[in-house]
């Protein structure tokens, strides 16, 4: 941003209320609610939408923790900031900081397996394709997006407003369209789940929420900070919840349990066929496909200068603060690790593995407002609430999870154990010196005064 862009105060001009909101619904609204979608389906049964709106209910409380903390600590630096701030940099924030990386890395997996699958039902067969070509397309679905970080990273980012409208136009169209199909006996199952198998689902996709916080890395630019951010927050996570709610409305009431267990990698097409023919399924598969890339593609722009921002302030090792192919080494590391993911888990292991990350990560951002809001009450108590609140949904997503698909939780046990020991085993012995977290991060700088790239 060049200085004839920014106000006298150092910050830019160019984002209000609704440039943050789009934000917030952008970020949600990605590939997350094509890929699991079908799995709270066939998890929840009938019981979907109370599982959406569980979620959701988890996700509004943590935005409230969000925007108090970015009206505090305006920056570009989000969640890292937040964190590094409140509890200063150490050795369980920087623990942290790479945890958050490596969710990050799941959510590109898990976006590269919806975009395998939807991407498959466009070809000759593609409802049950073979697992080659799946992997395949996977692998296409990661460097498609990979490529234009290398050549142009702003190429998607810059046409993002107009594949959200897409994709929330299609969707709008699949539920006005499936809601006259709706049939109340979808809703009347003999079969219906217990209440803590609902919960398990809700917390299971909690992941297609993901994404609400990256509203907070725009306070750096945003214009009138204490309304614009507050105000973003509330409409995107609240619209969001609606928005879900009502799609998993449709696609229960308009499917057989049968049905959405043989398209649960694609049940949202499937709904759409039931309502609108062939033309429908093609439709919401190819905004599927859209919404998956322009998500991969932010994904990997975002967390390539995540983890930058978290070397310079010595919680990666400094050689990840240099550039290969003009970019954070970061961004091939993500593409890799991502696609490792996404071609050996199915997306039921990856989707646990995410919210299981976030739902970490956002109990100690609430830790964070309740520690920082000494003397606003109400702060402290929506701040304490949310804490606890994502960590008994943590332990939810692990106790199902240990069940019915262990496979997860091993992974998520590997995942942390590589970040204590990036951090205790290396960076403990190796970062050069303390970093003084009292200063702001404002201006897209790190802890240090580095620009992020």
């Amino acid at each position: 941003m060049t200085s004839s862009n920014r106000n006298r105060s150092g910050y830019g001009r160019g984002i209000g209320l609704l440039g943050a909101t789009a934000i917030g619904i952008g970020g949600m609204v990605g590939g997350g609610i094509f890929a699991v979608l079908g799995v709270a389906s066939v998890q929840a049964g009938p019981s979907t939408p109370v599982a959406f709106a569980v979620a959701g209910l988890v996700a509004a409380v943590t935005a409230v923790s969000y925007a108090r903390l970015s009206v505090r600590f305006r920056s570009a630096g989000g969640t890292v900031t937040f964190i590094d701030r409140v509890f200063g940099i150490g050795t369980v924030t920087g623990s942290l900081n790479i945890v958050l990386w490596l969710g990050y890395i799941v959510t590109t997996a898990l976006y590269a397996s919806a975009f395998g699958s939807y991407s498959a039902t466009l070809l000759p067969g593609g409802t049950h394709p073979d697992p080659l070509l799946l992997r395949a397309l996977i692998g296409l679905g990661i460097a498609v997006p990979w490529i234009i970080n290398l050549a142009n990273a702003g190429l998607i980012a810059r046409s993002e407003s107009i594949i959200v409208g897409i994709k929330l136009s299609i969707l709008v169209v699949v539920i006005v369209a499936g809601i006259p199909a709706v049939s109340p006996a979808h809703f009347h199952s003999a079969t219906s789940p217990s209440t803590f198998s609902t919960l398990g689902a809700g917390m299971l996709i909690f992941v297609a929420y993901e994404g609400f916080e990256l509203i907070a890395n725009a306070g750096a630019d945003a214009r009138r900070l204490r309304v614009t951010l507050p105000w973003a927050f509330a409409l995107s996570v609240g619209l969001v919840i609606v928005l879900y709610v009502v799609i998993a409305v449709v696609v229960i009431g308009s499917l057989s349990p049968a049905q959405i267990s043989a398209s649960a990698d694609f049940a949202l097409a499937r709904a759409a066929q039931s309502s609108l023919g062939g033309f429908g399924f093609v439709l919401v598969a190819v905004a599927a496909v859209l919404a998956t890339l322009s998500a991969i593609n932010a994904t990997l722009y975002g967390t390539a200068r995540l983890s930058f921002t978290i070397a310079t302030e010595g919680e990666l090792p400094r050689r990840l603060e240099a550039r290969t192919w003009n970019q954070p080494i970061g961004l091939h590391i993500t593409a890799l690790a991502g696609l490792v993911l996404a071609v050996a888990l199915p997306v039921e292991s990856i989707s646990a593995v995410a919210s299981a990350i976030f739902l970490a990560i956002f109990a100690v951002v609430n830790a964070a407002a309740c520690k920082e809001a000494r003397q606003v009450l109400w702060i402290r108590l929506i701040g304490a609430a949310g804490a606890i609140g994502c960590v008994a949904s943590l332990v939810i997503v692990v106790v199902h999870s240990v069940g019915d698909d262990p496979t997860s939780m091993i992974v998520l046990a590997g995942l942390l154990a590589v970040a204590l020991i990036i951090e205790h085993g290396y960076l403990k012995r190796h970062r050069p010196h303390p970093i003084d977290t009292r200063g702001s991060h404002k201006g897209g700088k790190t802890a240090t005064g580095r620009s992020v790239p």
